[in-house]
């Protein structure tokens, strides 16, 4: 029996040297490659967003944060640095972004190229007129890419909420597919951003999986909700009274129809959520009490989502601490 036990931990002892000979050096494991480990003795490099990009090479696949935390100073930056030093091929991996696309304007075309796994309204006409690309996909698919290596991250670019008293910071108001990313970059860049809200779930990564960390204040991207016509108001008024039970849990999208729904849901009880995204709409219903997630089989009382853009308000509602949890977008 001791030969056999001692065969076996032989064995055991080979497999983890050869899973930690091709190991990224970044991660604690290579086989859970968990950003919220941290790893001993190692610190960011706190530098400026020029500093940071300069770490981006000809042909890098570069993955970019979205949606509120869209990191457009680091973005800008690596369009200057890649047509300033000549780099050609680079192509930036990313699904919503809001804010101007200055590095999808045709003088950055063969030095830095959008692949969208989601369009938004900046990059339709670059993607229109063959300046970036569109890849067909669904945003639950989308962190399979990276765990399968369909797509390599070379370079991971975040927003983050800033380093609490122990080194964790969070991927604030989207987890999405950026925490896939994260799990397999060879180098992560990270904008730590006091306006990012803390928030729970699977957007934690310690400090020290960051090569290189810059500081900023800038506003997040906020979206600003148009009035509502009375076609909208009546066509969420039919749902609400006709499609939504007390204690449903709700799934919505993102414009005036889904808020339209939202706003006629104030007398339903224990309704829940658990959606890819959520905006302002959902703020009345926490408020007045309809929302509190009680009657949900999974994750009961929590509120869960992918992401959220909404207002100023939403965000102080994350740091406020009512039970939100982010997760990747390709949970349950």
């Amino acid at each position: 029996l001791r030969r056999l036990f001692n065969m076996a931990a032989l064995f055991f002892r080979s497999i983890v040297n050869s899973c930690c000979k091709f190991a990224n050096p970044r991660l604690f494991s290579s086989v859970v490659c968990e950003p919220f480990q941290p790893i001993s003795g190692r610190t960011p490099k706190i530098c400026s967003p020029e500093e940071a990009v300069r770490h981006v090479k000809s042909g890098d696949s570069v993955y970019t944060h979205g949606v509120a935390g869209t990191p457009t100073l680091l973005i800008d930056a690596l369009a200057d640095y890649a047509k300033s030093a000549g780099l050609t091929g680079v192509k930036l991996y990313h699904i919503h972004l809001e804010g101007p696309a200055k590095w999808a304007e045709p003088e950055y075309c063969k030095h830095i190229r959008s692949q969208c796994l989601f369009i938004a309204g900046n990059l339709r006409q670059a993607v229109n007129e063959g300046r970036a690309d569109c890849l067909s996909i669904f945003l639950s698919d989308t962190p399979a890419l990276f765990h399968k290596q369909v797509v390599k991250v070379d370079v991971a670019i975040v927003t983050v909420s800033p380093p609490d008293k122990k080194g964790f910071c969070t991927l604030g108001t989207g987890v999405d597919c950026t925490r896939a990313a994260l799990q397999h970059a060879k180098f992560i860049i990270g904008i730590s951003n006091p306006n990012m809200p803390r928030t729970f779930g699977d957007g934690c990564i310690h400090m020290s999986h960051f090569d290189c960390l810059v500081n900023s204040d800038q506003p997040l991207y906020n979206s600003h909700q148009s009035k509502m016509s009375a076609a909208e108001e009546q066509i969420g008024k039919l749902i609400a009274e006709n499609l939504i039970e007390d204690g449903s849990t709700l799934q919505m999208g993102i414009g005036n129809i889904p808020d339209a729904v939202l706003l006629q849901l104030k007398g339903h009880k224990d309704l829940g959520i658990h959606t890819e995204m959520f905006s302002d709409g959902v703020l009345a219903l926490i408020e007045n009490g309809a929302l509190t997630n009680s009657k949900k089989r999974l994750h009961p009382g929590k509120l869960v989502s992918s992401f959220s853009l909404g207002s100023k308000k939403l965000s102080q509602l994350k740091n406020n601490g009512y039970t939100r949890v982010l997760v990747s977008c390709r949970h349950g």
